[in-house]
């Protein structure tokens, strides 16, 4: 069984490392010792798509969420201008599954809890993933993670999805401002959840908006939280909320 909600593109062309450093969140030579998380971002700092490079050969390949596949190589034709890069859709299948590595698999770069992505026709496993993200506070593209997304408050810096070394790409400076300014007020985070409250449900501290709820696995949530107001016993309609800091 392959994951059917992915897309990957392949991108060859003399300039493709070079094309991809100047977009990307992430440094792209880390490609030389495997796979890299990463994301573009617009202009002006907030989440356009998330996906992972793969090293094939001279090309790389883009591991992308599939209703996100073709903006995305939009995005990227228009930005590449008269750079050697060609674009193109695969149909090359993305498998998972945690346990050892296989041959030619990679670890995801994310969190050790989410075991490997494959490309070249790896067994896929039927695993309760979103019991891992939540735990993890992996952010989904499409759920916790939206337009309206600025990515450090999603965790990319714990999830390896940036590199603030690596020098200009599209939204840099928002990115860089808010890394260096004081403490992030707002963020995702794991909480504890009794009952439970469609994803994009108001999280309330008394009278007063403490954030939203996404992802559900049990007794635990993913959250995007206003950390000064989240304290004590919070509800999400008729479901308890609890964050532990």
């Amino acid at each position: 069984m392959s994951n059917k909600t992915r897309k990957v593109l392949r991108l060859s062309g003399s300039d493709v490392t070079h094309f991809l450093q100047g977009l990307v969140t992430n440094d792209v030579d880390r490609l030389a010792d495997g796979i890299v998380y990463t994301a573009l971002l617009t202009p002006q700092g907030k989440y356009r798509a998330d996906f992972f490079l793969v090293p094939d050969g001279d090309d790389v390949l883009i591991d992308v969420q599939e209703d996100l596949a073709a903006a995305l190589a939009q995005v990227l034709g228009m930005y590449k201008l008269r750079s050697d890069v060609i674009i193109a859709e695969t149909d090359i299948t993305v498998t998972r599954g945690v346990g050892e590595t296989p041959e030619r698999a990679f670890a995801d770069p994310r969190h050790a809890s989410l075991g490997w992505r494959g490309y070249h026709g790896q067994p896929d496993q039927d695993v309760d993933w979103d019991a891992l993200r939540v735990a993890a506070c992996v952010p989904q593209t499409g759920v916790e993670l939206t337009p309206d997304t600025f990515i450090l408050e999603a965790g990319f810096e714990r999830l390896n999805g940036v590199d603030y070394k690596k020098g200009c790409y599209v939204g840099q400076e928002v990115t860089a401002r808010m890394k260096h300014k004081t403490e992030l007020r707002k963020g995702l985070a794991t909480v504890g959840i009794s009952g439970s409250a469609p994803v994009g449900t108001e999280i309330k501290a008394g009278d007063k908006t403490a954030g939203t709820l996404f992802t559900q696995s049990g007794s635990q949530a993913i959250a995007y939280l206003r950390f000064d107001r989240a304290t004590g016993d919070m509800s999400a309609e008729t479901a308890t909320v609890t964050y532990s800091g």
